[in-house]
């Protein structure tokens, strides 16, 4: 049974032209997210993600899977690749037959004219994103195009979202891609990606057809992985400079369960030892010059569900993927890749075709798992400086013959897990103390006092909660992608500012569902990307019976950042794996990106105006406005509308604030009209009213013109 069997015909049945599709679009490449759940990452439309692909920044180099999500740089993708050869090939579009043809996207290559043609390229959606507001402001990333869905939504879509991507090839190959991602809170960590290779023969973006049968045709994928962002030199930098290449990066596979013994094909890669560490066990990548905290704990991979015996044999071939060969990922075949040089085009298909190592790469580095990865110290030497990039998994099937019209189906899922965010603090602070503590059971349990063995061993147990997330990918695929689908989120979450309180309210189109059993609210200060607490519960088993849609934050603090997001969750009745455990609707669909803050009324008279904090030190910036505004001095009781102008002891201009948001609060981050930080010193405020208003408190009329001087100190 195929698991696209229940979307709807308007997906699955575009109108044919030459064999393929008469939807067309623009030239160059175009890229999505799917960002619904715990794991986020961008798609090309070029059926696969080649390096530096979304930005072509290099300090884009590690961009995509990001696990968990709400937290920064916790990128683990650096590259990826989709070859696609056969032998014997006939290429009309230069007059020459070819002992071996690859047509190539990736690892940093594109050419989307000639050799790799994306055609539809569509983002569908089972309902709409939540429309997020703050202060009347949208404030979701959801309403920024990360998230767009293709109108109408399609309630018989089998996942939360799906891309819909299909392009031609110069081989005569034509592909489609379904990638499918879920925001069931069991299944948000991984996505399930269907390729389907049609002969069509098209070989050209004129959309020209030269059809004849494809000889020991093979897809191969390459996956360069490089756990994380975070760790290197373009998030905290506590590793060398080139583990944010994936120099150290650890592959390894199983081709049967673990535990099992049933067939399991799983890819995967963690950040190993490095050659160039000096004076700490690089491990997890732990903050070592400042909390401790695990940077790069995750275990990212792919495994293969389904690979066809054969264009007329649909049933899955265990003995795919045919090869399993890791390669190093800057040998010169990794780049410059060219559909018409013969001779790189030989080595790329042995390459494609080379099967299964003797030895995994996690074994041949000296590096079985974290706790015994001494050997790896020499990684360096043995790469050679001519590879700081380390390895990538080469993931090739076939060969197959394909006839004109034959499809050849390949469904694989990518996955990153690993510890909680909670035990990467934990472990970490342990670690830098230079103390153990417990054992996880992964390595018979009991304590140690042992830092870099305690530390490395629970960084290991990343391992089975990869495991465990492709066994869900697994079963969700045999399922025919039918999971328990949580309760929708609500169509509207508003914020909005007060003086002495910060008002939420949710609502959804046509009333609430019948299975929302409660909502609960989360808040965090200072920044988006951070952990949240609960502040709000109502429904079935919360202090709150009654189900309401609103809540009323009277717990804020004047000069603070405060970001939400609410969610919903029913009774636990569908939850197959936790069962009676509530099912909760994902919180990237309402968190906010903006923040909401107390604003007090506009004030008179002038005098009241208060500066804080007077002085501002640097070094308390803590007791002030945290990471909410550590640069930052708040104006209170201001008039509704005013100018504040900024001037040195000598009377320098050196800002100028225009404050129009009718409130009686106005924020100043310390940086001048030339974008630098003012240094310590003794500064003047001058305060003018820029229109008439008058307080409906005291009736007091502040006039346009009218004006204080205030004054302030500024430590650093």
């Amino acid at each position: 049974m195929n698991i696209y069997k229940r979307i709807s015909n308007h997906i699955l049945m575009p109108l044919l032209i030459g064999g393929f599709f008469l939807t067309t679009s623009a030239r160059g490449e175009q890229t999505t997210w799917l960002a619904i759940g715990n794991l986020h990452s961008w798609f090309s439309n070029a059926g696969i993600e080649r390096e530096i692909g979304r930005t072509g920044l290099q300090a884009d180099q590690q961009d995509g899977l990001r696990w968990p999500a709400q937290y920064k740089w916790q990128d683990t993708q650096a590259a990826k690749a989709m070859w696609l050869g056969a032998k014997n090939y006939y290429d009309d579009n230069v007059d020459k037959t070819f002992a071996v043809k690859v047509v190539h996207v990736g690892p940093r290559i594109l050419d989307d004219t000639r050799e790799i043609m994306p055609k539809d390229f569509k983002l569908y959606g089972r309902f709409p994103h939540t429309n997020v507001y703050v202060d009347k402001t949208p404030g979701s990333e959801m309403m920024y195009g990360m998230d767009e869905v293709t109108e109408p939504p399609d309630e018989d879509l089998i996942a939360d979202r799906m891309i819909y991507n299909t392009g031609n090839t110069a081989l005569g190959v034509s592909y489609i891609r379904r990638v499918y991602a879920f925001s069931n809170q069991y299944h948000d960590n991984y996505f399930i990606s269907e390729y389907e290779f049609i002969n069509t023969g098209i070989i050209n973006s004129a959309g020209d057809v030269e059809t004849q049968t494809l000889e020991d045709f093979v897809v191969f994928y390459q996956y360069r992985y490089s756990p994380t962002r975070e760790a290197g030199v373009y998030g905290i930098n506590v590793t060398p400079q080139s583990a944010s290449w994936g120099h150290n990066a650890v592959n390894d596979m199983f081709f049967t369960h673990p535990v099992t013994g049933d067939p399991f094909r799983m890819q995967f890669t963690w950040m190993g030892k490095h050659s160039q560490e000096t004076n700490y066990d690089i491990i997890g990548a732990p903050a070592w010059d400042t909390d401790g905290h695990l940077a790069a704990s995750q275990y990212v991979g792919v495994i293969t569900l389904h690979a066809d015996t054969s264009p007329s044999n649909p049933t899955d071939d265990l003995g795919q993927p045919s090869t399993t060969m890791y390669l190093q990922s800057d040998v010169p075949i990794t780049s410059n890749n060219s559909q018409f040089n013969d001779k790189q085009m030989a080595a790329e298909y042995l390459a494609m075709t080379a099967g299964h190592p003797t030895l995994r790469q996690a074994d041949d580095a000296g590096c079985p798992n974290p706790v015994e990865c001494e050997g790896f110290l020499d990684t360096y030497e043995r790469i050679g400086e001519g590879n700081p990039g380390g390895y990538s998994h080469g993931q090739g099937f076939g060969p197959y013959t394909l006839e004109p019209g034959d499809t050849i189906r390949i469904v694989v899922a990518e996955g990153v897990a690993g510890i909680s965010r909670e035990m990467v603090y934990q472990v970490g602070a342990k670690w830098l103390a230079g103390g153990g503590g417990p054992l996880p059971s992964k390595v018979g349990g009991g304590t140690t006092d042992d830092k870099n063995y305690y530390k490395n061993a629970w960084v290991w147990t990343g391992e089975d909660s990869l495991v465990q997330t492709f066994e869900r990918a697994v079963a969700n695929f045999q399922a025919d992608l039918i999971v328990p689908e949580p309760p929708r989120p609500p169509s509207l979450f508003e914020v909005n500012s007060g003086g002495d309180q910060i008002a939420l309210n949710w609502e959804y189109d046509g009333g609430i569902p019948d299975n929302v059993a409660g909502f609960k609210v989360y808040r965090t200060i200072d920044k988006p990307d951070t952990s949240y607490t609960e502040v709000f519960a109502c429904g079935a088993g919360t202090a709150n019976p009654e189900i309401v849609t609103e809540f009323i934050d009277t717990s804020p603090v004047r000069g603070f950042d405060y970001y939400y997001y609410v969610v919903a969750f029913d009774d636990g009745s569908t939850n197959d794996i936790q069962p009676g455990v509530p099912l909760v609707s994902s919180k990237f669909w309402t968190m906010t990106n903006e923040p909401a803050s107390l604003k007090r009324a506009p004030s008179s008279p002038l005098e009241g105006i208060r500066i804080v904090p007077n002085p501002y030190n640097i070094r308390a910036y803590r007791l002030q406005f945290a990471g909410s505004g550590p640069n930052r001095i708040m104006f209170y009781n201001t008039p509704a509308y005013c100018t504040i102008r900024i001037y040195t002891e000598r009377g320098d201009l050196i800002q100028t604030v225009e404050h129009d948001d009718a409130s009686g609060d106005e924020a100043w981050d310390l940086v001048t009209s030339s974008n630098q930080l003012v240094v310590s010193g003794l500064y003047i405020a001058h305060i003018e009213a820029s229109r008439d208003w008058p307080d409906p408190k005291t009736g007091i009329m502040i006039k346009k013109g009218e004006s204080i001087i205030k004054k302030f100190i500024v430590v650093r």
